[in-house]
């Protein structure tokens, strides 16, 4: 049975043959990867919305380099801590892209856990449902998210943009929102490439309405390597490759190594007592 709601009605699916049916017959097929594509046509503001395909293949290959591990390990060990002692939990990865810190939490995470990822992105999000079959995959706004009033004991949103509002209706009372953002010196080096004064990211960032922060980390570590194939796509799954021309890119790449500074804000809050 899969934990997404209608997005049309707000109403529970069930399973026929390999279309979701809810109670109000509206029918949604269930893609041969396993996700289902929950995104009503008027939501799009384009025809195919989120990372494009060269961004997702650039994100993709420098994930799987495990540029960013550290990350991935630390947002699934809070995780797991936050929820020690519950016997069911449901988590949901918010913009969770083709599923890399998705998967690395359903490893972490008892099995018995429901492990849910959404993201706009059709293409991400068909890679990560082919990929990864212990989590719920769709396609979906993080603005208008297909699941019940207070079904979730966590939600984990790395970079991605959300409401408050939808926030405080999706996290249950107590729950946890655990969000990664970058910290003041996330990419100096490549910062330093494109720009020539560089203004410092955020130190912290305030609570959401309805929560309140309980922990704040600060992750910092070198990413160390001498493949240029790693830094050319870490630049373009970022805003960065519109700024790296291919002057700029060609001097960054004759460099021999790299030494690129990692820098993160891992903020928890806790939803308000209702």
């Amino acid at each position: 049975m899969t934990p997404f709601i209608c997005p049309l009605c707000q109403t529970a699916f069930s399973k026929t043959n390999n279309t979701q049916i809810c109670a109000n017959n509206h029918h949604f097929d269930i893609a041969k990867e396993g996700y289902l594509n929950l995104l009503p046509v008027n939501a799009k503001n384009s025809k195919n919305p989120g990372d494009n395909k060269e961004m997702m293949q650039a994100r993709r290959a420098f994930l799987n380099s495990d540029g960013y591990l550290p990350l991935a390990e630390k947002v699934s060990e809070l995780t797991a801590a936050y929820l020690k002692g519950k016997e069911q939990a449901q988590i949901l990865d918010l913009g969770c892209g083709e599923g890399y810190y998705t998967a690395l939490l359903a490893e972490h995470l008892p099995e018995q856990f429901i492990i849910n990822g959404l993201d706009i992105s059709k293409v991400a999000v068909r890679y990560a449902a082919k990929r990864y079959k212990s989590v719920n995959f769709c396609v979906a706004s993080a603005y208008d998210v297909p699941l019940p009033d207070s079904s979730l004991d966590a939600l984990i949103r790395i970079y991605a943009p959300s409401l408050d509002t939808e926030l405080q209706r999706l996290i249950k009372a107590e729950g946890y929102l655990i969000t990664v953002t970058p910290a003041p010196r996330h990419l100096q080096q490549l910062r330093e490439k494109i720009y020539q004064q560089v203004n410092d990211h955020a130190v912290e960032n305030s609570a959401p309405s309805g929560f309140i922060k309980v922990e704040q980390i600060n992750l910092n570590y070198p990413l160390q390597t001498d493949d240029p194939e790693t830094v050319k796509n870490l630049i373009n799954m970022t805003p960065f490759s519109w700024k790296f021309n291919e002057q700029k890119m060609q001097e960054l790449l004759a460099e021999k190594s790299w030494s690129i500074e990692c820098d993160f804000n891992l903020e928890i809050y806790q939803k308000d007592k209702e």
